[in-house]
């Protein structure tokens, strides 16, 4: 677990975008190789919630309701003619995830790996089911 990541520290700040990002990487670093080999074009970014943009087009009225965000095409869906297109890019919305870690009580570094790798699997088109198999390959 990361430092900070289990409970706010003694000056009541929760951990940063850095401290995000930090626990996202270390979950792809646990995947499978046969994942992680086709995520080196793809950008994780961590920001702080969606913009106004984005959930409308998701159709969602608050930045609290969105903690992650796959923007590209799956890769079976990929051909030849995408090049020149944006990479793939994964967000994960710190404030909606630290809401939802109040909410919910799960361990933070949990809750930032679980929108992690839900993320990457709209990125492999994965179903529910094999999302949370993935999860269970890179838990502890």
């Amino acid at each position: 677990m990361a430092a900070g990541m289990d409970r706010q520290d003694p000056m009541g700040m929760a951990p940063d975008a850095d401290a995000f990002e930090a626990v996202a990487r270390a979950t792809i670093a646990r995947l499978p190789d046969a994942f992680r080999a086709h995520l080196g074009d793809v950008v994780l970014l961590v920001e702080e919630e969606a913009d106004a943009a984005t959930l409308a087009d998701l159709g969602l009225e608050h930045p609290l309701e969105l903690t992650g965000l796959y923007h590209g095409r799956p890769i079976g869906e990929k051909s030849a003619f995408d090049s020149g297109a944006m990479p793939d890019r994964i967000h994960l919305y710190r404030q909606a995830i630290l809401a939802e870690w109040c909410e919910t009580g799960v361990r933070l570094d949990d809750l930032i790996a679980h929108v992690t790798v839900h993320e990457i699997g709209h990125h492999f088109g994965l179903s529910d089911d094999d999302m949370h198999a993935l999860e269970a390959a890179v838990g502890d």
